[in-house]
C-alpha cells in the first residue's frame, strides 16, 4: 500500500487505542461540546500553543536578533523537522500560511497560455477552483471540471473520469488528496502516473492530508504539494508548507510566494522564508507540533482516528437509515454522509442547520450542499470517542426528521 492512502487493511472492527476522553484536557475545547468537525480549522493542544508564545516572547525581547540572526536559521530547522516527516528533504520544503496559499503560489507562477486547460474535479476546494479561474481569467487559460460523481463508487471511478478530460491541451491538474466537502481520499498515485505520462504538471492541494494519513512526498511523483499543518498535525493556525519535487524542472523554478519581498529570485525556499515583518511562530513550532503527534503515537493515532470516524459512521448509518457515501478504500479521519432529512438544499439552510446543532445541543458539526444535495461532515481525533456519534445520531434521529429546525 502506497504511503497517502486509505489503508485498505483496516476496519471498523477493529480496537481502538486507548485515547479519547482521558486526553481531551491536552486541548482548549469547551467542556461539555462535542467537536466533530476538526477539519476545517484544527484545534491547537496546548503544549503547541505554549511553544508558540515561547517563540513569540522570543522575538519581542530582542527583535533585531531575533529576525536577523535567529529566524533564518530556525526557520530551515524546522522546514528540515517536518520534511523528514514527510518523507522529504528540509531544502525542498516552503513554509506557507494555508494550502490555499500554497496552491496560489504556484498557479500565479505558471506561465500559462492563451488556451491552455487547467484540469480539476467538481470536487475541488471552492477557494481553490476561484483561483483557477481567477489566473484563467487573466492569462486565458480554460478551466475544466470534471464532473465525479458522489456517492462515488469507488477510486477507479475517479481515475477513468479524469484521464478521458485530459487532452493535448491540458497544461496542469490540481487535485485533491482528500476532499473538503465529500471527505474523499482520492487516488493520488494513479493520477499522476497517468497525468506525467502525457506531460501535465501534477500540483496537489493535501490539506487535510498531514497527520491524517501516513506521507512520503516523493514517491508521489507529483510536481507540488502543499499541506496544512493546523488541522490534523494540530499545528497553529497560519502553518502550512509547499513541497517542490527536486525531480521535476518547473517545481522550484520561477515559483514564487504570493508575496513578493526582499529575496526575489534566490534559490528556493528562500523567497518564502522571508516576506517581511509577521508572525513566524506558527511556523516555528510545527516542531513541537510533530512531537505532540508523535508523542500520542504516531501512525497510531492516525489509524485510531480513521477507525473511530468510520465506527462513528456506521452507528449514524445504522440509527439514522442512511447510506454510506464511498467504500472503505476511499475514507480517512472525516466522512461524509447525507443529511437525514426531505429539504429543498441551499447554503443558507446547511448553516442554519449547523448552527441549531451547536446552540441547542452543544455539538459542532460541518453541514453542507453538494451537488444538489444536503450532507454532513464528521471527524475524528484522539480526544473523540464513539458516544459523541452515539449523541449525534439521537440528535439526528429525534429532532431531525424532514425539518431545518433542531430541538
Amino acid at each position: 500500500m502506497d504511503k497517502g492512502s486509505a489503508p485498505a487493511t483496516e476496519s471498523a472492527d477493529a480496537p481502538l487505542p486507548r485515547l479519547g476522553r482521558s486526553i481531551r484536557r491536552e486541548w482548549l475545547l469547551e467542556e461539555g461540546m462535542i467537536f466533530l468537525n476538526h477539519g476545517s480549522f484544527g484545534a491547537t493542544p496546548r503544549r503547541v500553543l505554549r511553544a508558540q508564545q515561547d517563540w513569540r516572547l522570543a522575538l519581542e525581547r530582542q527583535p533585531i536578533h531575533f529576525m536577523i540572526d535567529i529566524l533564518p536559521a530556525a526557520l530551515r530547522t524546522a522546514a528540515s523537522e517536518l520534511a523528514a516527516f514527510l518523507g522529504a528533504t528540509g531544502q525542498d520544503v516552503a513554509f506557507v500560511d494555508n494550502a490555499t496559499t500554497g496552491v496560489n503560489s504556484v498557479l500565479r507562477s505558471l506561465r500559462l497560455q492563451p488556451g491552455d486547460e487547467v484540469l480539476t474535479t467538481s470536487h475541488v476546494y471552492p477557494a481553490v477552483g476561484k483561483t483557477i479561474s481567477y489566473v484563467c481569467r487573466r492569462t486565458g487559460a480554460v478551466p475544466v471540471h470534471v464532473a465525479v460523481p458522489f456517492p462515488c463508487a469507488g477510486p477507479q471511478e475517479v481515475v477513468d473520469r479524469v484521464v478521458r478530460a485530459m487532452t493535448p491541451r491540458t497544461r496542469l491538474l490540481v487535485i485533491d488528496h482528500i476532499t473538503s466537502a465529500t471527505a474523499l481520499v482520492l487516488p493520488v498515485h494513479e493520477l499522476t502516473r497517468e497525468a506525467r505520462q502525457r506531460g501535465i504538471l501534477v500540483l496537489v492541494d493535501g490539506a487535510h492530508a498531514p497527520g491524517m494519513l501516513p506521507l512520503d512526498l516523493p514517491t508521489f511523483a507529483t510536481d507540488w504539494y502543499t499541506g496544512n499543518c493546523h488541522k490534523w498535525l494540530c499545528g497553529c493556525k497560519g502553518s502550512a508548507f509547499l513541497w517542490g519535487n527536486p525531480e521535476s524542472e518547473a517545481a522550484q523554478s520561477d515559483i514564487h510566494p504570493p508575496v513578493i519581498s526582499h529575496f526575489l529570485d534566490e534559490n528556493w525556499p528562500a523567497e518564502f522564508d522571508f516576506i517581511g515583518t509577521r508572525d513566524y511562530s506558527p511556523w516555528l513550532s510545527v516542531p513541537e507540533a510533530l512531537r505532540f503527534l508523535q508523542d500520542l503515537g504516531g501512525e497510531r493515532v492516525m489509524e485510531h482516528n480513521r477507525i473511530l470516524a468510520r465506527k462513528g459512521a456506521l452507528v449514524l448509518q445504522s440509527t439514522l437509515g442512511i447510506a454510506p457515501a464511498a467504500p472503505e478504500s476511499m475514507l480517512g479521519s472525516i466522512i461524509t454522509l447525507p443529511w437525514p432529512g426531505t429539504e429543498t438544499p441551499s447554503d443558507e439552510m446547511a448553516q442554519d442547520l449547523r448552527r441549531a446543532l451547536w446552540e441547542n445541543h452543544r455539538i459542532e458539526l460541518m453541514v453542507l450542499c453538494f451537488d444538489g444535495r444536503l450532507w454532513f461532515r464528521i471527524s475524528a481525533h484522539a480526544y473523540n470517542e464513539i458516544d459523541d456519534y452515539e449523541r449525534l445520531a439521537e440528535v439526528l434521529q429525534t429532532h431531525l426528521p424532514s425539518r431545518p429546525g433542531v430541538g
